[in-house]
């Protein structure tokens, strides 16, 4: 009898709330997965009240930390006098390789990454010895005080360097696929080129920082602007010779990361740490900006060559390429880098026989590193330039060279083994080129091409394949962990960063959907590493895919017990059980979320758990170069329209149209804004932003004065974008797809519009070298060769 009158007390409890709390009571089904919801931190970003790591108020004592660092690319140091360092107005501590009290190496994956160097410097800008000041100007000026001699020793600075020398930093991998000699011998035309493709620096808004704070137990808290937590945690511990579970790394939000956080913020965090335990004081390491793009590392430089053999089509028959990446002085995440160049050196064409080399040159210059797109949109380079010369040999229209070659059934197996299973790219690439008017702006721009002597319009249409899954298996995994509080709210920590793509926003559409409440009501808190262990950084465009399925994980768990707490409290069945609305249905009635949960907490009901998901059916086998190293693949195209001026090699972006494949997108307009964001930092990558060293091995774009970035001028004024709605053929989290790096990938059509612009002066005849980025110099001397193709040709 006293069960059932508090079962009667607590269901009139129920129906009593079921229409209170009415800040959270919105549709939840237009803010969960599907809807376009704003970003989390919009408001804030635009307010300026988001806090960023070196917005955080000093703590007292803080001390601030600068590197002295290398003059010179290759030496051995004779002699380091730091006296006139130590005696600096306002230094606190100075410090050399052997005050490191644990490991000195802190490179990601095979070492050679020293914190500070030791007796061999191997690139200008490298730290050998850290300065703690009790102002950040002190520090800057201290370090400038310091005597070095060296003895220089012979410096490899550029890939040929590199290859004339045989010095690689890591063994050479090669894919083959068939007989590509034998193919290429037999075909009815061949060619042989190249392109050599500059790197690109980061330059993410927030520069790389850390700070540091000693705890109670002699462990240390690190709070970093970092795309991999997890690795903070591990350097650090080895760094200070101390278990990882005194060490606490923290990521609330970048500002900016692109890859150049994921293994190059490791090094901040660690200086900052050792002078941490040193002075038992906190510690805050900025990089001003001039140091930043001096000794931390960038997109690779590539140099690509190929020999092919092709058909009366066009159709690709044989092809052997060779993809060189400039890796600087040590691997850091080089393996990983080319590998997935050379994965994708295919791009969406099918490669019946190939043979694709790899190679990681070493160079006495910065250690690159992860980029957007990591090595994938150096070897679609490769290929896209093949499609072109193809084109122009054959008198065909590059567009119908590359439809000739897609993936399709029949011809879906990849170089590395890997089948394509979801056949969308013919079906995608016609689309757009029916509603961009590909054909008829073709038709009007080779008019306007023949009737303007000094401006040339070029179009161009290229697609895109993106391998979706980090090509190092074991990160294929990740983790969550779900609270829901007696109030009705939620809160979801998970192991991925936020660096402004919106992957906290999509956490919470996936959270608030799994119990069919408002976003509102679900907070996503700081990534901790003492929270969810052992993470993967967010990278490879898999933040979403692996959290997101992590989150969802935990969020069945709890609301399997519920729906099982409420099957035995109402004497129901599970089918009759729903949550929708910031509601729980039961039978007929209706409860509010709130006022459930907390009849579930008094029913001693579990309202807490963890996730977990790693990614299924990936493998692959390094000794045969076979297997599936993607789940899936990600899909597009764009289309771009340029103008050029032949006497100047200036030139604009007209329009833009692309058609993007996300799966079922789990917010339009966050994927929509990583496409178009996407798209212009490649354009930057292919057009404006020149990295370039001198002779000695100094880089000279080392600053926003020299190193041009797009800005909103350079958005084209007609700019389409539009999301190809079809499902995930895998079981992704809601059937969704990656975003975050393929449409980097295509402005490859900006550089194709204007090498097609370029060829117009050919009569499309010949298509000129045009090397990245294609800044106006090059527009104008791939002009200047195509006028010499007309001259030894004899066309007017």
């Amino acid at each position: 009898m006293r069960k059932l009158i508090e079962t009667q007390v607590q269901t009139q409890a129920l129906q009593s709330q079921a229409h209170q709390n009415q800040a959270l009571e919105i549709n939840a089904s237009q803010s969960g997965v599907g809807q376009s919801v704003a970003h989390e931190s919009a408001r804030k970003h635009v307010s300026g009240s988001a806090e960023y790591v070196d917005d955080l108020p000093l703590l007292p004592g803080t001390v601030f930390i600068a590197t002295g660092q290398s003059t010179v690319p290759h030496a051995r140091i004779k002699h380091m006098d730091l006296t006139q360092v130590k005696n600096y107005s306002g230094v606190v501590d100075v410090i050399t390789q052997g005050d490191i009290p644990g490991k000195v190496d802190v490179a990601p994956v095979y070492g050679g990454d020293p914190l500070l160097a030791g007796d061999i410097v191997e690139y200008i800008g490298q730290p050998i010895f850290a300065v703690a000041a009790t102002s950040f100007e002190a520090a800057q000026r201290a370090v400038n005080q310091a005597v070095i001699d060296y003895e220089i020793l012979p410096a490899q600075l550029t890939i040929d360097d590199a290859l004339a020398a045989q010095s690689f930093v890591l063994p050479q991998h090669r894919l083959l696929m068939g007989d590509p000699d034998a193919a290429i011998e037999k075909a009815p035309h061949q060619l042989s080129g190249e392109i050599y493709v500059r790197g690109q620096e980061h330059f993410y808004l927030e520069g790389q920082i850390s700070e540091a704070r000693l705890t109670e137990d002699g462990g240390i808290h690190v709070i970093s602007s970092s795309q991999h937590p997890s690795e903070i945690q591990k350097l650090v511990a080895e760094v200070l010779a101390i278990p990882l579970h005194r060490v606490v790394a923290e990521v609330r939000r970048m500002g900016g990361g692109f890859g150049g956080k994921e293994s190059q913020a490791a090094p901040l965090a660690c200086m900052a740490s050792v002078f941490a335990q040193r002075l038992k004081r906190p510690v805050r390491y900025r990089m001003p900006r001039r140091d930043d793009m001096v000794q931390t590392g960038k997109r690779h430089d590539f140099l690509n060559r190929w020999h092919a053999g092709f058909d009366d089509d066009g159709r690709l028959l044989g092809v052997n390429m060779v993809l060189a990446g400039k890796c600087g002085f040590s691997p850091d995440l080089s393996e990983g880098i080319v590998d997935r160049a050379m994965f994708h050196a295919d791009n969406a064409y099918f490669l019946s026989n190939a043979s694709i080399l790899g190679l990681r040159c070493k160079t006495h210059t910065v250690s690159n590193t992860a980029f957007r797109g990591f090595g994938g949109p150096k070897g679609m380079m490769a290929v896209e330039t093949l499609m072109e010369d193809i084109a122009r040999q054959l008198g065909k229209d590059p567009l119908d060279v590359r439809k000739a070659n897609l993936y399709q059934p029949g011809r879906d197996e990849t170089p590395y083994g890997q089948k394509v299973e979801q056949h969308m790219l013919p079906v995608l690439v016609e689309r757009l080129e029916q509603s961009s008017h590909y054909r008829e702006r073709r038709t009007a721009i080779t008019v306007f091409n023949k009737t303007h002597s000094t401006l040339k319009k070029g179009i161009a249409l290229t697609p895109v394949k993106f391998g979706i899954s980090f090509t190092a298996k074991h990160l294929n995994q990740a983790g969550a962990l779900l609270h829901i509080y007696t109030d009705g709210t939620l809160l979801i920590n998970h192991g991925g960063t936020e660096m402004g793509q919106g992957l906290y926003t999509k956490i919470q559409q996936i959270v608030a959907s799994a119990f069919g409440v408002s976003v509102e009501r679900v907070m996503v808190t700081s990534t901790r590493t003492d929270k969810v262990p052992n993470t993967s950084p967010t990278a490879a465009s898999s933040g979403t895919d692996l959290n997101g399925m992590a989150a969802k994980d935990a969020c069945d768990k709890v609301k399997a017990d519920l729906i099982n707490f409420a099957i035995e409290h109402f004497d129901t069945a599970a089918e009759r059980i729903r949550f929708i609305n910031n509601q729980v249905l039961v039978d007929n009635d209706v409860y509010s979320f709130e006022a459930f949960i907390k009849l579930a907490y008094l029913n001693r009901i579990p309202l807490f758990a963890t996730g977990y998901y790693r990614t299924p059916k990936i493998f692959y086998n390094r000794d045969t170069a076979k297997g599936q190293p993607f789940l899936y693949f990600a899909n597009g195209a764009a289309v771009s329209e340029v103008t050029i001026d032949t006497m100047t090699g200036e030139y604009r972006v007209n329009r833009v149209d692309i058609l993007h494949d996300v799966g079922r997108s789990l917010n339009p307009a966050i994927d929509i804004g990583q496409i178009e964001g996407g798209f212009i930092q490649g354009m930057g990558w292919l057009t404006t932003e020149e990295l370039l060293w001198d002779d000695t091995g100094r880089i000279i774009s080392n600053s926003p004065a020299n190193y041009k970035i797009p800005t909103a001028f350079d958005v084209p004024p007609v700019f389409n974008v539009a999301l190809y709605d079809e499902a995930n053929n895998e079981n992704t989290i809601h059937l969704s797809k990656a975003v975050g790096e393929p449409p980097l990938m295509l402005a490859i059509s900006v550089w194709a519009a204007l090498r097609d612009a370029c060829s117009s002066v050919a009569g499309y005849r010949f298509s000129p070298r045009l090397d990245t980025p294609a800044t106006p110099e090059r527009v104008f001397w791939a002009v200047r060769e195509c006028e010499r193709f007309n001259s030894e040709k004899g066309f007017s």
